[in-house]
C-alpha cells in the first residue's frame, strides 16, 4: 500500500460475528434458548471494505486482529476478496468479535468483546497510505487516538495540497457515527473528536440510535449538521472533494432502517424511502448502504438522488441474505436490481421528498 495506495482506505475492525438464533431477547434476569449458533465474518470496517471491493473499487483496510482462531478466520475471509490487507496487523490481544442475539422477529442484541481493534494505532506507513488515498472511511468504533490521527493526516494533506496548489485534492473523509455515545466511551471515538469530524467530513453518516445519543434527536441532528455545513462554506478546505464546489458538499445522511434516510446538504433536508424487499437479515445493511454512498458520491461524484437510490439498492440486496458479507452485491447485481424497478419511484422507493426546512 505504501508504494501504490488504494483509491479508498478503510479504517475499521475486521471481526467475527457469533450468531445465536434465540427464542427471545432476554429481559434483565431473563433467559432464552438458541436453536442455532453459527459464525460469520463481520466488523464495520471489513464490511464496508468488502462491499466496495464487490463494487469494483480499489480498497485497502487498516485494522488489527489477534493471533487466535478468530483472527485467522477474519484474515482468511478477507484473503478471499480483493481487499488489500497489507495494513491489517496481528497482535497478541484477543480478536474483536460480537455475539449477536436475533429473535424470530428480527430484533437483535449485540455484545462485543476482544481488545485487538481497540488497541490499533497508526504507524508512519498507515498515515502515508491515508494521505495518498482518494477517500478515507472510518467508523466511530475506531479508537479515539486513531480517529484523531486520521483527522490530523487528512488536514495535513489538505494543507499541503493548498500550498502546492494542485488539482488532485486531499483525501475525502467519510465518517460513520455507528454507535451511541454511551457505547463508545473508552472504546471508540470521543465526543470532542466526533465534533471535529462533523465539521470536517465530506460525508457524515449517523443511524437513529447514534443520532439520538449524540445530537438529542432527528430534528436536532438536522439543525446541527446544517450549521456545521454552513461553517464549511467559503473556507480554505471547501475544495476537499477534488476541487469540486457548488455541488452540495459536504453531505450528511441520517439512516432510519426500513424507513429510509434523510440527506442534509447545503443546509437543506431531503427524504428518501428504502426499497421494499423481503428482508432475511438486516444486520450490516447500514454498512452496505454507506459503501454504496462512498461508491456513488465520493468516488464517482454522482448527484444526490441517484446516489441514494444506488446505495439503497446495495442495502436492499444485502438484506435478502443471511449475514453481511456473503450477501454483498456486485455492481452488475445492483444495476440489474435497479433495472427491474424502473427509473423512479417504483417498488417502494421515493427518489426525492423535500421537506422545505
Amino acid at each position: 500500500m505504501t508504494a501504490a495506495s488504494p483509491t479508498i482506505v478503510v479504517v475499521g475492525a475486521a471481526a467475527i460475528d457469533e450468531w445465536y438464533a434465540v427464542t427471545n431477547i432476554p429481559e434483565p434476569d431473563g433467559g432464552a434458548y438458541a436453536s442455532e449458533v453459527t459464525t460469520a465474518a463481520g466488523g464495520v470496517g471489513a464490511n464496508v471494505a468488502v462491499a466496495l471491493d464487490g463494487l469494483g473499487r480499489d480498497v485497502g483496510l487498516v485494522s488489527r486482529v489477534g493471533d487466535d482462531a478468530y483472527g485467522r478466520r477474519a484474515r482468511e475471509s478477507l484473503d478471499s476478496t480483493g481487499v488489500d490487507t497489507a495494513r491489517v496487523r496481528v497482535g497478541d490481544d484477543p480478536t474483536t468479535r460480537s455475539v449477536i442475539l436475533r429473535d424470530p422477529d428480527g430484533e437483535r442484541a449485540i455484545v462485543t468483546a476482544g481488545e485487538s481493534f481497540r488497541k490499533l494505532r497508526l504507524d508512519a506507513a498507515d498515515r502515508e497510505a491515508i494521505a495518498a488515498a482518494d477517500v478515507v472511511f472510518l467508523t466511530a468504533y475506531t479508537p479515539d487516538e486513531v480517529s484523531r490521527a486520521v483527522l490530523r493526516t487528512v488536514e495535513s494533506a489538505a494543507a499541503d495540497d493548498e500550498a502546492s496548489d494542485t488539482t488532485s485534492g486531499p483525501p475525502r473523509l467519510v465518517f460513520d457515527l455507528s454507535g451511541s455515545i454511551e457505547e463508545l466511551i473508552g472504546r471508540g471515538t470521543e465526543p470532542e473528536t466526533i465534533h471535529r469530524l462533523l465539521h470536517r467530513a465530506d460525508l457524515f453518516v449517523a443511524g437513529d440510535v447514534a443520532a439520538a445519543a449524540y445530537f438529542g434527536g432527528r430534528e436536532a441532528a438536522v439543525r446541527r449538521i446544517a450549521a456545521a455545513q454552513a461553517t464549511r462554506e467559503g473556507s480554505p478546505d471547501a475544495r476537499t472533494s477534488n476541487g469540486r464546489s457548488g455541488d452540495g458538499w459536504p453531505r450528511a445522511v441520517l439512516t432510519h432502517g426500513a424507513d429510509g434516510v434523510t440527506v442534509v446538504t447545503d443546509g437543506e433536508r431531503r427524504s428518501f424511502d428504502a426499497f421494499e424487499v423481503d428482508a432475511v437479515d438486516a444486520t450490516g445493511a447500514g454498512d452496505a448502504f454507506v459503501a454504496g454512498l462512498i461508491d456513488q458520491w465520493i468516488a464517482a461524484a454522482e448527484p444526490v438522488a441517484p446516489g441514494v437510490r444506488f446505495a439503497a439498492a446495495v442495502a436492499a440486496i444485502n438484506c435478502q441474505s443471511r449475514f453481511t458479507q456473503p450477501g454483498l452485491p456486485t455492481r452488475a447485481e445492483v444495476e440489474a436490481f435497479l433495472g427491474e424497478r424502473g427509473d423512479r419511484g417504483d417498488s417502494g422507493f421515493d427518489s426525492d421528498r423535500r421537506d422545505g426546512r
